[in-house]
């Protein structure tokens, strides 16, 4: 559920009480392994931890107004959930990139907590903190300072436009038919 808040305690005040302890948990073990050079915004309707422009100027390449997203925590309609950019961006950077090599840990890490991923593309989605290895999250955050992120969304991005097909000189035609 996309919110409207402007402020993170604005947001976080439009929760449940239950929602709300489960995010307070989350968010605190994100605070406390973040590096100085993110900063804790709303973005997208969710609580976002973002490379602001005074570190990365460059922004969000779909949008360069928009500072580089790092992390994000949101209250969806049927669960929480917890994005973690750089675990969307390297899993396709390869197994020996130092992104693929983040990947691998993440899943490693988690695995021996015993307790259960429920993942998608870069959302871990929970139904309460306790679901969470938090000491793993907050390992998780601590790996990867703002300038580490920049690098590994750089290096991917110019990975992207190297592999994207150059337009051909002649336009296609439909084909003709006899």
């Amino acid at each position: 559920m996309k919110s409207a808040a402007s402020t993170v305690g604005e947001y976080l005040s439009g929760v449940d009480e239950e929602r709300r302890k489960s995010l307070d948990a989350v968010r605190d073990v994100i605070l406390q392994n973040l590096d100085s050079d993110y900063e804790e915004l709303m973005q997208c309707g969710m609580i976002a931890y973002v490379v602001p422009h005074r570190v990365f100027p460059a922004g969000y390449h779909c949008d360069p107004r928009q500072p580089l997203q790092f992390a994000a925590l949101a209250a969806q309609k049927n669960h929480m959930a917890l994005y973690l950019m750089p675990l969307y961006s390297t899993a396709a950077m390869g197994k020996e990139t130092a992104g693929g090599k983040y990947f691998q840990w993440f899943g490693r890490a988690w695995s021996a907590t015993g307790k259960k991923l429920d993942m998608g593309k870069s959302c871990i989605r929970f139904k309460s903190a306790e679901d969470l290895p938090l000491d793993v999250i907050g390992e998780a955050i601590r790996r990867i300072p703002a300038k580490r992120w920049i690098e590994i969304y750089t290096t991917m991005m110019s990975a992207v436009r190297l592999k994207r097909p150059k337009p051909s000189a002649k336009p296609r035609h439909a084909a003709s038919s006899r």
